[in-house]
């Protein structure tokens, strides 16, 4: 696999990555570079966080060069490319085409929902995971608190969630910024090159990664189904926010949506 083949991988998980409700972590699988990203990101918390906890940072700046840099390197140059095309398009049709662009995004967060249940085992304890999880999101979209602000320090610990939902396959770690409130000001943020703001988020997503993936890792192999159930109902309850900026009653916004919601059923298909 040469570096131009994933960079286009990067490509196709930035053009994932900024929509939300497809899963970058999906396209990742169906481009067959899931299992060495995980373990590049693995070696990082092997190789240089590990020792570093231990004091030995000789070591950990010599265990840099063993780092997997023919995958990061190309693949975080498509993310980000993928990233400063797409947040011109994505401003242009939140701020033009509002409730066509929401109706699109409640098709696909539909969808991706019910890819991550069939995660799940389906038994009485998924499905109160699921109803806890969707009644906490469907009550934190109403308080609105968090879109109304837009401070460094919650764009930091926006990036440090995010990442998480970005590395899992059927979880869109944009989805995750709607859900913040941070999804459209993060996008204008990109759009304009506020390197302070997108600086901070990218910190946050590095300490993300690094410090919650072997939480996440824990409740995957001790209990995924709960878990999955539980990511459900928040995905459900979420689609309170896409909902409300939808216009009922026309039939292109529903189509729309049946489009959304019909993109990931492919793209889940050839995963």
């Amino acid at each position: 696999m040469n570096w131009f083949t994933i960079f286009l991988r990067g490509l196709l998980m930035g053009i994932a990555d900024i929509i939300p409700g497809v899963s970058g972590g999906t396209i990742a699988l169906i481009t067959g570079i899931y299992e060495r990203l995980i373990k590049g990101i693995s070696d990082i918390n092997k190789l240089i966080i590990k020792e570093l906890s231990r004091g030995k940072i000789k070591k950990a700046f010599t265990n840099i060069l063993k780092l997997d840099f023919e995958l990061f390197i190309p693949l975080l140059i498509g993310i980000a490319l993928a990233f400063i095309v797409l947040s011109h398009l994505i401003s242009y049709l939140l701020e033009e085409l509002t409730a066509y662009t929401y109706a699109f995004f409640f098709g696909l967060i539909l969808a991706s929902a019910f890819f991550v249940y069939k995660q799940s085992s389906k038994e009485k304890y998924d499905l109160v995971f699921l109803l806890i999880g969707g009644v906490f999101a469907f009550w934190f979209v109403s308080l609105n608190v968090l879109s109304s602000s837009h401070s460094l320090i919650i764009l930091f610990f926006s990036g440090i969630i995010g990442i998480c939902a970005m590395i899992l396959p059927g979880i869109s770690g944009s989805f995750i910024m709607v859900l913040l409130g941070q999804y459209e000001y993060l996008i204008n943020a990109i759009k304009v090159f506020a390197l302070d703001k997108i600086g901070v988020f990218a910190l946050g997503a590095l300490i993300g990664i690094l410090s919650f993936s072997k939480l996440l890792e824990w409740l995957l192999k001790n209990y995924k189904s709960l878990t999955m159930a539980f990511l459900t109902g928040i995905m459900l309850g979420s689609l309170r926010l896409p909902f409300e900026k939808m216009i009922l009653g026309t039939w292109p916004v529903y189509l729309i949506a049946l489009i959304g919601f019909g993109v990931v059923f492919i793209l889940e298909k050839y995963s």
